[in-house]
């Protein structure tokens, strides 16, 4: 009887900690993302539909094409780069959802160095 509770308790203590992913709602909408940038929070507005996101930071448009790899991973190409950095794909992955948002991780494609962020759907 021990055993049986030995093995099953990985599985127990696992499913206590199952994050929320509910990705689907967060595919199209307006959301904000705020960072901090040299000691100042900075703040970024994007709309997103199933194919394209148009995001705004201070002061400057951009707008990216999206294709999606799954329910919870992405990658943003910008149309229009302005230089090299701007032409590198931006591979993200909603990692967790709530009422409000989602938490996520993303990076430069190919890159192994990850950065995470959260947003929040403001409609």
């Amino acid at each position: 009887m021990k055993k049986i509770a030995l093995a099953l308790l990985p599985f127990v203590l696992t499913s206590c900690y199952n994050q929320e992913r509910n990705c689907n709602d967060y595919k199209t909408g307006k959301f904000e993302f705020t960072q901090e940038i040299n000691g100042k929070p900075m703040k970024s507005v994007f709309e997103r539909t199933e194919t394209m996101q148009i995001e705004t930071f201070n002061g400057e448009t951009d707008t990216a094409s999206i294709r999606w790899i799954n329910n919870c991973e992405f990658v943003l190409q910008k149309i229009h780069p302005k230089n090299m950095q701007d032409k590198k794909a931006i591979s993200m992955k909603i990692l967790t959802t709530n009422a409000k948002g989602y938490s996520f991780e993303y990076s430069f494609v190919g890159d192994t160095k990850k950065q995470k962020g959260s947003v929040t759907k403001i409609d």
